[in-house]
């Protein structure tokens, strides 16, 4: 799921990592000596099989429960009372077939499977730059088409011409199919959770079966996802780059069907707002610029995502199609959908000071990866440049708002032959762009007021859901620079946020 753009600690690998090039995917190398397709997996992560089901269980009946539990009529805090009696009666009506039948509608789901064909139409039409990835375990890269950018502006050009050609009815819909659209999301993280481990045993099939196994080929496995628990593969993800053809089903959802759909989202509960007291406030405009600004540039810096550890290093099952599908645009969205239920005005001074919040966010998140990256590529010039963690120039270019002047960053050369930064943002911590992002959650919640604590629902996953990243990312680490990372940790000791963790 996407959660932050960025990899672990910075770092220089011993290749270049996403390059620009029209060429098709390569061939394994002869550095690829030994390489084997499918290693077994002896570790398990998320508490094993157990917690595999438990998240599998849980993440869809959290995202109901934000949606039914806060409606226009009542939101958390309860008192107890009311808390036991709301979740009494609902408890109740789950018993019944009639709780389950308004969970889904024809027309929702019709309509979730024509977005989802349209964002997939678009990546095949659309022009994009042919971008390679990261070297594999077998020397070879995969192509990507780099069209996430263009696909959000021709669907928001889309929506601007129908809500003014037929008002104001078709984003309505979303809010009045709310419940309905969280079910035809979850169906479809399902659905291609269990196509993409049953491609993952493709061989095995093919054999059994006696057919060939065509263009799709023996699949690299994720070094995670090949356990002994078919339940876990199938949540982890046992295919590293599942594919059809040249469509590759991981990298697509990271960005377009879930990302798109939170902006489409928060223009609906504006669109709500306004449809039910006549106004838009200042903060459910402040909330969907932050978003809005935070998918732009996720999608206008598309490439970013193939150092991810989501694409570099997990297996696609359902704990990323969930993420990507149904997390994100119908969990993210909270705060505006709370604000569209719930009204609030901010006033010039609050609102200047979420911006503030918003800006200082952004600019340590854009920063320091623009810091990292820069450094991947070999670029540690020797300047004039001065600050407390290097200095920043603007570029003319709006979207790419920041970009690092590193004055000869001080590194840790590893016995890998890699480099580990100890300078500038990433000698503060090993995950500044995780303190940025932290920032800008609070900028998306704060707006909503103190009232109820659920738009700040956000606010706390984020915080859980990167400092997991961050042990997991510590975790690799370790086992690949072994002492090396010690000595690092010595150098850079806190994980986030300086002097806080």
């Amino acid at each position: 799921m996407v959660a932050t753009r960025s990899s672990s600690a910075a770092s220089t690998p011993n290749k270049a990592a996403a390059t620009s090039s029209p060429k098709p995917q390569s061939s394994a190398s002869s550095s690829a000596t030994g390489y084997e397709p499918a290693p077994r997996s002896t570790s398990y992560e998320f508490g094993g099989p157990i917690g595999a089901l438990g998240v599998t269980v849980a993440v869809p009946f959290f995202a109901y429960w934000l949606t039914l539990a806060c409606t226009a009529q009542q939101c958390p805090p309860w008192p107890m009372s009311h808390f036991l009696d709301f979740h009494g009666q609902r408890f109740q009506r789950m018993t019944t077939l009639h709780f389950y039948r308004d969970l889904f509608s024809k027309e929702a789901s019709i309509a979730y499977a024509l977005w989802y064909l349209w964002t997939v139409v678009c990546w095949a039409v659309l022009p994009g730059d042919q971008v390679q990835g990261v070297e594999l375990r077998d020397g070879s890269r995969l192509t990507y088409t780099m069209n996430a950018f263009a696909t959000m502006v021709l669907t928001l050009v889309l929506i601007a011409t129908v809500t003014y050609t037929q008002g104001l009815k078709p984003l309505l819909f979303i809010v009045e199919n709310y419940v309905q659209l969280i079910s035809a999301a979850i169906l479809m993280s399902v659905a291609q959770a269990l196509f993409v481990h049953v491609q993952s045993h493709q061989k095995e099939v093919s054999e059994t079966l006696g057919a060939p196994r065509g263009y799709l080929q023996q699949p690299m496995l994720a070094l995670g996802g090949n356990t002994d628990s078919g339940l876990y593969n199938w949540f982890i993800g046992r295919g590293l780059n599942p594919r059809i053809g040249s469509f590759d089903i991981k990298s697509f959802n990271e960005l377009r069907p879930g990302m798109i759909l939170w902006i489409i989202i928060d223009l609906a509960m504006i669109a709500y707002q306004y449809h039910t007291i006549g106004r838009v406030t200042d903060s459910i405009l402040l909330v969907v610029a932050f978003h809005s600004w935070y998918v732009f540039d996720a999608l206008y810096n598309e490439a970013a995502i193939l150092t991810t550890m989501d694409i570099t290093t997990d297996g696609f099952g359902f704990m990323l199609s969930v993420g990507d599908l149904l997390w994100v645009p119908f969990t993210y969205s909270t705060s505006a959908r709370y604000l569209a239920l719930h009204p609030n005005d901010l006033g010039p001074v609050k609102t200047v000071l979420i911006i503030a919040l918003q800006f200082l966010g952004y600019w340590i998140f854009r920063s320091s990866n623009s810091e990292k990256n820069e450094f991947r590529k070999g670029n540690n010039p020797k300047s004039e440049c001065t600050s407390p963690v290097g200095s920043f120039v603007q570029k003319t270019d709006a979207m790419r708002s920041v970009v690092v002047c590193a004055p000869d960053l001080k590194f840790l050369q590893t016995e890998r032959g890699t480099k580990l930064l100890t300078s500038g943002w990433w000698g503060l911590s090993r995950h500044p762009n995780y303190m940025g992002d932290w920032f800008m959650s609070w900028a998306w919640s704060l707006p909503t007021g103190f009232s109820s604590p659920v738009p700040y629902y956000y606010v706390i996953f984020f915080a859980i859901l990167l400092i997991h990243r961050g042990m997991r990312d510590d975790e690799a680490c370790a086992h690949k620079y072994k002492k090396d990372w010690e000595t690092y940790k010595g150098i850079v000791k806190w994980r986030i946020i300086p002097y806080v963790y």
